[in-house]
């Protein structure tokens, strides 16, 4: 069982600079370029492992259609976890439609627990609103 969450009152938010990606969801907003760089900067403290298609929804996103060609769907999308057992697609979307559309079965996936992509986060409010959000959660066992 996860445990919970304690505000550190140290935390900085993730700076974002000029041309960082970003995965925005509501006030919760992740700067995937600096998450990426981080994942290649220490590749052992992360799992790569297939990830079914099928577990992905649909039609979470719009796909830019003519971005579609051009992605890489060997590079691993990320899933972050966002409530018990419960992950987001927060960066591989097109790479993701481009594999359902392809018929493939699986893509490589790196799989973040809350420890592992918390720190990502570009606000001190979307930071103190997630940890609450967090051990909510974990209160309802959910």
């Amino acid at each position: 069982m996860k445990k919970s969450l304690k505000v550190d009152k140290h935390f900085a938010p993730c700076p974002v600079d000029e041309g960082d990606e970003l995965f925005p969801n509501g006030i919760f907003v992740f700067n995937i370029t600096k998450l990426l760089q981080y994942i290649q900067q220490h590749p052992d403290s992360f799992t790569l492992e297939e990830a079914a298609v099928s577990d992905f929804p649909k039609a979470f996103s719009s796909i830019n259609e003519s971005h579609l060609d051009s992605v890489d769907i060997t590079v691993p999308v990320v899933v972050a976890e966002i409530a018990l057992g419960r992950y987001n697609l927060i960066d591989g979307h097109h790479r993701l439609e481009k594999a359902r559309r392809s018929g493939m079965s699986s893509v490589p996936t790196y799989r973040l627990g809350v420890e592992q992509h918390i720190r990502f986060l570009t606000s001190k409010k979307a930071y103190v609103t997630y940890i609450g959000y967090w051990n909510d959660k974990i209160k309802e066992g959910k």
